[in-house]
């Protein structure tokens, strides 16, 4: 029997849209299509609404649960439900919380990111692994990892747990011979630390020093690099958090030759420019401290154009749930001492709906792909990202003709600002289903993923 019916909506996919309703039962799509019968089931009204799949946030850094903060890691997968997203998949660097044993092996650091959110989650959620220069055993490790389910991993080519770019061409070879797939945070420290030193030395110490220190250069010389590693190598390759248009024509160069190469963006960097480190409060600047910093708009304009082309494949959040009282302390210390990053895990889909869509940047269905089907298909998640009979009824419904002003007083996420303070969005999620009910805590599955 079925269980709920999602009546009279337009069911969006990355191929098309229809007005149809969509039949549910024990959690799946059982059936799409124009005056479904009802036999009893719970009828939800899309009247009006688009009927979307979760979104699924490939690109978070969620707080691990521990003695002093239980509840960041459930609170921050309610903000994601809240936002229309249904499937998050998180990282384990050293910010989260994870022990120094398991930062040094990545087996013991899935078994603890297991036993510590256990439970805990209200939504479907999984873990990609942070392969770093201090796990003895990486290379041993690696094969097992992908085979309990993490076929998906990160690695820096800046910060002191850096993975050493003589390293990357081993991890990128047993990746591929395994299925799996390094996903890499490119900037050059080459380009880089000399800017900070020399920044240092004349005392200009400022939070704003932070983005004038991380060029573009740095970001589209680090993915040359990468493209010619995994060339060489034989494996895909997964640009994280792509910023400029440098980068991105490196990827562009990439695809064109048939590389396996994906790239994601992020809705700060299809919003903000670099203008907004001119603030001359600390505590604002603080705010975009992120890695790679904010930049110039025609390099914004050049994101939305490889969006539009294929040559971004996702959006994802970088969320960081750091807080103005904690991570992000104030008076701010020197700049290589603030902690990157910004929350975003709640407003993914309503900041890249309102500045894509809304606007007309992007269609819909090209908003459902980079958000939903395309992630699904790269990160092993066969049962999401597409309203399709047997798929899991992730489902959000999405009323395009909402207007709202973003605000920190009306988020649920454990952070205590959000870059998006003020700004003004189209559209909001009506109701969120995960596996075809309401988010709840203890509900939500790790995910144990194939690629």
């Amino acid at each position: 029997m079925t269980d709920v019916v999602v009546a009279g909506g337009t069911v969006v996919r990355a191929t098309g849209s229809e007005l149809a309703d969509v039949a549910v039962r024990r959690g799946r799509i059982e059936a799409i299509g124009p005056d479904l019968p009802r036999d009893g089931a719970e009828v939800v009204d899309a009247t009006g609404l688009l009927v979307l799949p979760g979104a699924i946030d490939v690109h978070t850094h969620v707080r691990l649960p521990d003695r002093r903060h239980p509840h960041r890691f459930t609170k921050d997968l309610e903000a994601a439900a809240r936002g229309g997203t249904t499937t998050v998949l998180t990282f384990n660097n050293p910010g989260t919380g994870i022990s120094a044993a398991g930062a040094r092996s990545p087996l013991r650091g899935l078994d603890e990111f297991r036993e510590r959110t256990d439970g805990r989650a209200p939504i479907d959620y999984g873990l990609c692994a942070v392969l770093s220069g201090n796990q003895r055993r990486l290379l041993d490790e690696l094969p097992e990892l992908i085979g309990r389910g993490v076929p998906t991993f990160m690695a820096f080519m800046v910060y002191d747990f850096a993975l050493a770019a003589e390293h990357l061409p081993r991890v990128l070879r047993v990746a591929a011979e395994h299925r799996g797939m390094l996903q890499l945070h490119c900037e050059d420290p080459a380009i880089i630390d000399p800017l900070v030193a020399e920044a240092l030395a004349r005392g200009d110490v400022g939070p704003r020093a932070h983005a004038s220190t991380r060029p573009p250069e740095a970001e589209a010389a680090a993915t040359r690099l990468a493209i010619e590693l995994a060339r060489r190598a034989e494996a895909p390759l997964y640009i994280v958090h792509l910023s400029s248009e440098g980068a991105l024509d490196a990827v562009a160069e990439a695809k064109a030759r048939g590389e396996p190469v994906f790239a994601e963006t992020c809705p700060h960097y299809l919003t903000f420019t670099d203008a907004l480190y001119a603030d001359p409060d600390d505590a604002e600047v603080m705010k975009r401290v992120i890695s790679p910093p904010l930049r110039s708009q025609l390099d914004v304009d050049a994101l939305w154009a490889g969006l539009r082309d294929g040559i971004l494949d996702v959006v994802g959040s970088d969320h960081v749930p750091d807080r103005l009282d904690t991570e992000k302390r104030l008076p701010a210390p020197p700049f290589p001492e603030i902690s990157n990053g910004a929350p975003g895990i709640e407003t993914l889909l309503s900041v890249t709906y309102s500045v894509g869509v809304a606007e007309g940047r992007i269609s819909v269905e090209r908003l459902v792909d980079v958000l939903a089907s395309t992630p699904a298909r790269l990160f092993g998640l066969p049962r999401k990202g597409a309203v399709e009979v047997g798929r899991d009824a992730d489902l959000v419904l999405w009323d395009p003709e909402a207007r709202r002003t973003i605000s920190q007083a009306d988020l649920h996420h454990t952070s205590d600002f959000t870059p998006y303070e003020g700004l003004e969005v189209r559209g909001a999620p009506v109701h969120v289903l995960s596996r075809g009910a309401a988010p709840e805590v203890g509900r939500g599955r790790f995910l144990e993923r194939r690629r």
